[in-house]
């Protein structure tokens, strides 16, 4: 079975084996699915020849078997018809399709187990197509896992430890700086608001003076108009 060669050696080869080393490990799955399809195409080919061969041996035998019995019943006739000549005749012609028969007997039995070690074939290269499919769908799987995190590590990598902590270090002065701008300005804010207070309050002694004078005035004046 010529046609079951290279399968034979991809079927028994270790697939992670043979992805070692590769730029693109899916391509090279997809590579040996199209060389499966193809056997596959070939190895149905070949079948349908050999079904073919044997439905062409079953009828020849069937044939075969007609013509000895057809024989047969020639022999028995011209017996019965006292023609010895005649029935000669027909055993020698039903003796060697006997003779023919057994050996397309034995030809068929071959054909037969060739077919059936052909279809065993057959079947065992589907089961090797699907578990290469079911590889395949794996292994790219794992094969974007690690692209994905080859392109993390990539990215991860190509930023400075150096650069990072000065980029912290300024982000940090940024917040010390906003923080005391904010302290700054309620310093500056409350003493003015306690000066603008003070002064609100601060009544100086001519006012007070002043406004004593008056309640007295009023006062004088009421006991007089009495």
């Amino acid at each position: 079975m010529g046609i079951f060669k290279r399968i034979k050696t991809i079927a028994k080869a270790d697939i992670n084996q043979l992805l070692d080393g590769m730029e693109d490990p899916i391509a090279m799955l997809n590579e040996y699915t199209r060389e499966m399809e193809k056997e596959m195409a070939n190895a149905q080919k070949a079948l349908s020849r050999q079904i073919f061969a044997e439905n062409k041996q079953a009828a020849l035998i069937l044939e075969t078997k007609n013509i000895v019995e057809k024989r047969n019943r020639q022999a028995k006739l011209a017996v019965e018809h006292e023609e010895d000549s005649i029935a000669k005749l027909a055993i020698q012609e039903k003796l060697l399709h006997e003779k023919q028969l057994s050996l397309y007997q034995q030809q068929y039995d071959a054909i037969q187990g060739q077919t059936q070690l052909l279809k065993e074939k057959v079947s065992e290269l589907l089961e090797i197509y699907y578990e290469l499919q079911n590889k395949k769908v794996l292994l790219a799987s794992r094969v974007n896992v690690a692209q994905s995190i080859k392109q993390i590590q990539n990215t991860t990598a190509s930023f400075q430890t150096e650069t990072i902590a000065r980029g912290v270090a300024r982000a940090e002065e940024r917040i010390l700086l906003m923080e005391a701008e904010v302290q700054a300005g309620s310093h500056l804010v409350n003493p003015l608001a306690q000066h603008e207070a003070s002064f609100r309050n601060y009544v100086n002694e001519e006012e007070l003076n002043r406004e004593l004078d008056k309640l007295k005035g009023e006062k004088e004046s009421l006991f007089k108009s009495e």
